[in-house]
């Protein structure tokens, strides 16, 4: 342009950055230094997480999906105030700076975090890059990260009524069959007979703790070196049965690697450990009895079902960005058969 204005600054979808520039400059007055440009970062199948920047600082903005979902599932309250929580104690997680409930702003509920420098190993190719020695650290140091969660005391850092830990584990199989109900458009053989069967073998909770609810290495942020820097994506954190973040840690660590899905596995990794090998850790580390842990690995394919159908349903009403979306609704079968496979070990086990 001729008289040196920059030109106007494109936005993603979901993210008007005037409005956003405006609330900024109420709610931190200074943070904001030039004009703002944002790009969507790729890799969240849920949540919207945008990369902001002022050309001089850098934020992360997050807020729900585009499209109609239930709204306890993506809870911008919940996720910054646990991390708000967290941020003093030895679990890595973002600075979280702003909090804002006013849908007029972006048409929906968003929080702006700290940006946290480090990568998301999401596939096996990528994690294979380090070698199998720095890769095994990692992924030990993803166990180490959860233990250090659970031995966080709620009540010490104002959590004390993030949850109703009595009752946790029937009411989230209550609360997963309703979200698939809510989100389910196809028939899916298995999925009532597994929901039917985790509620006959619901097993008896541990203490209680605060629990990510969607703990892989996906979400979280490892530095050069090698360090945990971040623990990303809180949309499910709550206070109940800890052992509900250890399945799902193993049930990713079982999962392969399907070509062109969007869902990634890193399991595949020269010197990824053993399922086996993360739960004796975790054990060791916490001193929890894990013995009951196929009931809960079981429990994290059902989860998986559903959530990868939600994901499904968004993409054929046009309601999903990103690539490989197209590839969601063959793995929910997959989950449901695995997750059945692993329920009949534990009866296997109590029979034997």
């Amino acid at each position: 342009m001729s008289n040196g204005t920059p030109p106007p600054r494109s936005a993603p979808p979901g993210l008007d950055l005037e409005r956003l520039r405006d609330h900024l400059d109420r709610e931190l007055p200074g943070a904001v230094r030039g004009p703002l440009d944002a790009e969507l970062i790729e890799g969240g199948r849920s949540n919207l997480t945008y990369r902001v920047t002022d050309g001089t600082d850098r934020w992360v903005v997050r807020r729900p999906p585009l499209g109609h979902v239930l709204a306890t599932a993506h809870d911008m309250g919940r996720e910054f105030r646990v991390i708000s929580a967290l941020h003093p104690t030895a679990v890595p997680v973002p600075e979280a700076l702003l909090l804002c409930e006013d849908e007029e702003v972006l048409g929906a509920p968003f929080y702006v975090m700290e940006l946290v420098e480090g990568v998301p190993y999401r596939t096996a190719e990528q994690l294979a890059g380090l070698g199998p020695e720095r890769t095994r650290g990692v992924v030990l140091s993803l166990v180490d990260t959860l233990v250090a969660l659970h031995a966080v005391d709620p009540a010490a850092v104002g959590l004390d009524g993030f949850g109703r830990p009595d009752g946790f584990l029937e009411r989230q199989l209550r609360r997963w069959g309703k979200q698939l109900a809510a989100s389910k458009n196809r028939e899916l053989p298995g999925i009532d007979a597994l929901h039917e069967a985790l509620g006959a073998a619901l097993p008896a909770s541990p203490a209680p703790a605060v629990v990510h609810g969607d703990y892989r290495l996906d979400n979280v942020l490892v530095g050069a070196d090698d360090r945990i820097t971040a623990v990303l994506d809180w949309e499910m954190s709550t206070l109940g049965d800890p052992l509900t973040d250890l399945g799902l840690l193993v049930m990713y660590s079982e999962q392969e690697d399907v070509p062109g899905s969007p869902i990634a596995t890193t399991s595949g990794a020269p010197g990824h450990p053993e399922a086996a090998e993360l739960i004796e850790r975790y054990a060791a580390g916490s001193g929890r009895d894990v013995s009951g842990i196929a009931w809960y690995t079981a429990f994290a394919y059902f989860k998986l079902a559903v959530i990868l159908e939600g994901i499904h349903y968004r993409f054929t009403l046009g309601q999903t960005l990103g690539a490989g979306f197209d590839r969601i609704g063959e793995l929910v079968p997959v989950s449901i058969d695995r997750g059945l496979a692993t329920l009949d070990t534990l009866t296997t086990a109590k029979e034997g």
